[in-house]
């Protein structure tokens, strides 16, 4: 009966708002009738299947992030210096990644009641959310590009690839992703709904703009952060793994293994969520039906498969390489004394290792043209 109540208030509210509409003008523009059923969407399962399973994944990839991002953050900070070009992008997708994750809770309690939070922090939050999410797969395409700089152009990159280069860099990206991100600060906003009661959401515009506000960021997901960055990172790790292939390095097999291994991951963590963007924008293209439920269902699973990836590539593009391995390594021996023995071989392992290679002359181009391979092997 809560059910017939909720669609009945809902239906006298649309009345009221007509019967207003009529009062203020007398005249009634023809070319606005339109002889037919409007189709109205009822979405009730999908909103209960987002309130039920979206709210504990959310809190799951915050405190994800939160754990990895600021152990890689502590890392950095404690061992590592900012001079370097990789540890500046680094931090930036450290920072782009905690931004995208602190809007994770308040979209938690959106799905599981309504938003309590105002308008301004409607606007805020989805600014911070669009703002993270791009910034995140920009420098993850960001660092990939300039690995295959270092590693294959590797004697022209030791001259351009400077301080400044890294800063001016991380500055386009950000200003990239705040542009794309404007149009959440000029549509999202809050209103009362009888069946969802608060609101924040694209709002204040009709619904032909929203549709086409909608499609716009449909193809811009698709396009931009998408297909250019799956090509560029497909194109880099290619030449890297050819080049690495080309070298005497006794780890080249173990580098090639990793390079693998991430590229398979953006690609499964990226490509199923990217693929329902792509269907729902063609859905909304050239159908006026309702929308699909199969293509709202797989929208909320693929796109907590992307959320996943953005919360923990930090983590995942240092301690795959030894560097970072090492540093953790010391952290935990700090606190656990049976580790320091092991942490003390490795170091002097790693010490005999970059004495030999130093003395072996036909090791120098191989050495010079891999030395950002350190970073994933």
């Amino acid at each position: 009966m809560d059910m017939y109540d909720d669609d009945y208030w809902y239906f006298m509210e649309i009345l009221n708002l007509t019967s207003k509409n009529e009062n203020q003008t007398n005249i009634t523009n023809p070319g606005y009738v339109v002889d037919g059923l409007v189709p109205l969407c009822p979405k009730m399962d999908v909103v209960h299947f987002g309130a039920k399973y979206l709210p504990p994944f959310f809190y799951i990839n915050f405190i994800i992030s939160i754990l990895g991002n600021g152990l890689v953050l502590y890392i950095i900070y404690k061992y590592e210096k900012l001079s370097t070009v990789t540890n500046i992008f680094l931090l930036n997708l450290v920072i782009s990644d905690l931004l995208f994750a602190c809007s994770l809770p308040f979209k938690a309690v959106y799905h599981a009641s309504e938003w309590i939070f105002g308008r301004t922090m409607c606007k805020l939050v989805s600014s911070l959310f669009s703002v993270g999410f791009y910034s995140s797969i920009l420098f993850l395409t960001l660092m990939t590009f300039d690995r295959y700089l270092a590693v294959v152009h590797a004697v022209t990159a030791a001259k351009q690839r400077r301080k400044a280069y890294a800063i001016s860099s991380s500055v386009v990206v950000w200003v990239v992703s705040l542009t794309c991100s404007v149009k959440e600060l000029i549509l999202h906003d809050t209103r009362p709904d009888p069946k969802y009661d608060e609101l924040c959401e694209d709002l204040g515009y009709d619904q032909n703009s929203l549709t086409k506000w909608k499609l716009f960021g449909y193809y811009q997901q698709f396009i931009m952060f998408f297909m250019i960055p799956l090509a560029i990172i497909l194109y880099c790790y290619i030449r890297i793994t050819v080049r690495v292939l080309s070298t005497r390095m006794r780890e080249k097999c173990r580098a090639v293994k990793l390079i693998f291994v991430i590229v398979l991951t953006f690609f499964i963590c990226w490509t199923p969520y990217n693929i329902v963007i792509l269907l729902q924008a063609l859905e909304a293209s050239y159908s006026t039906d309702c929308p699909s439920d199969a293509l709202d269902y797989a929208h909320f699973i693929t796109r907590n498969l992307a959320f996943l990836y953005c919360c923990i590539s930090p983590v995942f593009y240092t301690f795959v390489g030894k560097k970072f391995q090492n540093h953790f390594m010391k952290l935990l021996a700090r606190h656990i004394p049976c580790l320091k023995s092991f942490v003390l071989v490795t170091d002097t392992r790693s010490q005999t290792s970059k004495t030999t290679s130093c003395k072996n002359p036909y090791m120098l181009t191989d050495k010079t043209s891999v030395r950002m391979l350190q970073s994933v092997s």
